[in-house]
């Protein structure tokens, strides 16, 4: 069954056979890269699935013709180290694009090395902002920005929490400190007084820092970081008594969050993009991921569109040159799972913005529109 962009565009795709044969090999290899292991290895098992089931749909859809797309899966455990080392390993693989990755302190080094070697990439889930500010021609991200994301969240507290006392966290890893350091200046922007504090990633006693904030007076704690971590403070503090009202980042958008707290998690806001499950061209990807027991949450269906993005544009140029695919994704909006998808001259996605959300009963609801 076809899907969205890949049903509409597949008889156009025809008309230039010859001349997509010609650049084309009868197989081409893309890859995956992200966390498939670790303590973010719920975020890694998202974009797997969600790139697996764009790359079976456009290998069904005949959007690419005479071409079978292969997807490799590549662990970055969302270490700098092993990003790089991924990066290299899928340059002499000679993949053609790279979903990924997802921690920004993954991405950020591995996009030099994917650059240099002409391979596009697009992460599903790095929003820090350095990744798309250094010029690099062949470089996308489809979520947003943390300076949108922190924008939103610092607006949140302020105006719905003046007067409070405010503690800005960070795990000290170039998403959550990149993230925190807009929450605490928009605050302070605001008027705000802001107490900072960082903690190490990968800590699991927060009793110290839970009992900081009490002896503090501290109201609302926005964390800056990974779920694992969030969701052990929430619970220690929880379990403390510190009556925190907690908000943190994108992160936050997966069940494991809730395995970690259970109703400690109650309330905890978190900001993250418009769900692309509601979109009118998810609801057959979501349907069919669910028929085999997956689930569309989080970056699943970023990475989708993703696939989606890069097919559509190499459908446009009938090359896989990067340059020139490069060139297609920038140079008008494309249809895809989470909606159009416009990328600016950076390789942001002009779209998506961020919404403020919380955790219930171990489900997600939106608390407000932004």
């Amino acid at each position: 069954m076809l899907n969205g962009p890949y049903a509409s565009a597949a008889s156009a795709a025809l008309l230039f056979c010859a001349l997509a044969s010609a650049a084309r090999g009868s197989e081409v290899n893309i890859a995956v890269a992200g966390p498939m292991s670790g303590s973010s290895a719920a975020f890694g098992a998202q974009m797997r699935v969600g790139a697996a089931a764009a790359v079976e749909t456009l290998n069904a859809s005949g959007l690419l013709p005479d071409t079978k797309v292969i997807l490799s899966v590549a662990d970055d455990a969302c270490d700098p180290k092993q990003a790089v080392a991924v990066a290299n390993k899928l340059t002499t693989e000679r993949v053609r694009m790279v979903v990924g990755h997802f921690c920004s302190s993954s991405s950020i080094p591995a996009s030099d090395i994917y650059a240099e070697a002409g391979i596009v990439q697009l992460s599903p889930g790095s929003s820090n902002p350095q990744l798309t500010e250094r010029g690099l021609e062949t470089v996308f991200r489809i979520c947003g920005r943390d300076d949108q994301q922190g924008t939103v969240a610092a607006e949140y507290i302020h105006r719905n929490y003046p007067n409070h006392k405010i503690a800005v966290l960070d795990d000290k890893s170039t998403a959550g400190k990149g993230i925190a350091d807009v929450v605490e200046a928009q605050l302070q922007r605001f008027g705000e007084q802001v107490i900072r504090q960082s903690y190490v990633a990968g800590e699991k006693d927060y009793r110290a820092l839970v009992s900081r904030m009490k002896k503090d007076r501290v109201r609302v704690a926005y964390i800056g970081g990974y779920h694992t971590e969030i969701g052990l403070f929430v619970r220690q503090a929880s379990e403390a008594g510190a009556g925190l009202i907690v908000m943190a980042n994108d992160p936050l958008m997966t069940s494991e969050f809730w395995a970690i707290t259970s109703s400690a998690g109650n309330d905890t806001l978190f900001t993250f993009m418009p769900d692309p499950a509601r979109n009118a061209n998810a609801v057959g990807v979501v349907a069919g991921l669910q028929a085999s027991n997956l689930s569309a949450e989080g970056y699943t269906l970023y990475a989708y569109a993703a696939v989606q993005a890069w097919a559509e544009a190499v459908n446009r140029t009938g090359s896989f040159n990067a340059a020139r695919v490069a060139g297609a994704l920038r140079s008008r909006p494309i249809d895809t799972v989470i909606g159009p998808v416009r990328f600016d001259t950076k390789g942001d996605n002009a779209a998506p913005g961020f919404l403020v959300y919380r955790w219930r009963d171990g489900r997600v609801e939106t608390v407000e529109l932004n």
